[in-house]
């Protein structure tokens, strides 16, 4: 995603530094691009660069796709919160400056509500991924004070062509073991990159927007037919049953429940600007059938 993005600013001729943990010797970049050194998690002098900066867009957060051990939890919650605290520590530096935030978050900030349809005024989850992103929120807020202006990029399970999880949930389907997970009916709201970078352009230009927004795609799907969409583009049939949750949890322990439980967003701040026809890829075949 970051890549996608850094690419599309360049070309817009934009100056764009890509915070990174380490630079690789030998990799090339758009024009425009460079690299900044250092581990968000951390402070360091990387901060001081930060604050030279007139948009921040804050995408740092460990991959909530493994096994929840107590490890893996503090290592989902620390490279969101504590990045996000030492974003806005940096921007203090900026007082007075015209400065954007816009810093990741995700509609796991819900938490789970089957068939009921959410949008940005609901209110948050109890689960582990609801507290943790009310804190990542909550983080991001802080740069109020500094007069930054904070939007809450709220993601769907954004679906891209470079890994991430569409090549997690591709790869049992490509050797024949796809199947739905649980009853199937649980709604799974996405995005795809392209629409996904397009809302963050279109929300920097929005000067006067800020709070929470709903990143997904129009049309939610359920997982057996967002199962049965993968398959068809793959050309691959879906011969297996679908996988019992308790089955899910055994393997999978408490990850399981964001894959069994679902949840439906609307988009209402976005289409009541105007957004809806700006999608490219509002239907999830369209989607499939771009990055497949």
């Amino acid at each position: 995603m970051g890549n996608n993005l850094a690419t599309r600013f360049s070309a817009q001729g934009h100056k764009v530094t890509i915070l990174t943990r380490s630079i690789r010797e030998g990799g090339s970049s758009p024009e425009g691009v460079s690299f900044l050194e250092g581990d968000p998690v951390e402070k360091g002098s990387w901060q001081k660069r930060v604050s030279e900066h007139e948009i921040i867009i804050n995408l740092a957060g460990a991959s909530i796709f493994s096994l929840w051990t107590k490890r893996r939890k503090r290592l989902i919650r620390d490279s969101r919160v504590k990045t996000t605290l030492n974003l806005v520590e940096a921007l203090s530096d900026r007082k007075g400056k015209e400065t954007l935030l816009l810093s990741t978050s995700a509609v796991g900030y819900y938490g789970f509500h089957g068939d009921e349809a959410l949008d940005e005024s609901s209110a948050p989850g109890n689960d582990f991924l609801a507290s943790v992103t009310r804190e990542w929120e909550t983080m991001a807020l802080k740069a109020k004070t500094s007069g930054t202006r904070v939007v809450l990029c709220r993601f769907g399970i954004v679906l891209g062509s470079n890994g991430g999880a569409l090549s997690r949930m591709m790869l049992p389907i490509k050797w024949y073991l796809g199947s739905s997970l649980g009853n199937g009916r649980q709604w799974f709201s996405w995005i795809h990159e392209q629409d996904l970078a397009d809302i963050i352009i279109y929300l920097i230009e929005q000067a006067t927007l800020s709070g929470p927004i709903n990143c997904t795609a129009p049309y939610p799907v359920t997982n057996r037919d967002m199962t049965t969409a993968m398959a068809e583009t793959l050309n691959r049939p879906v011969l297996l049953p679908p996988v019992p949750a308790f089955v899910l949890k055994l393997i999978l322990g408490e990850f399981a429940s964001t894959l069994v439980h679902g949840q439906i967003f609307l988009l209402k701040k976005l289409l009541n600007m105007g957004f809806r026809f700006r999608f490219r890829f509002p239907n999830i075949r369209d989607a499939l059938n771009d990055l497949l």
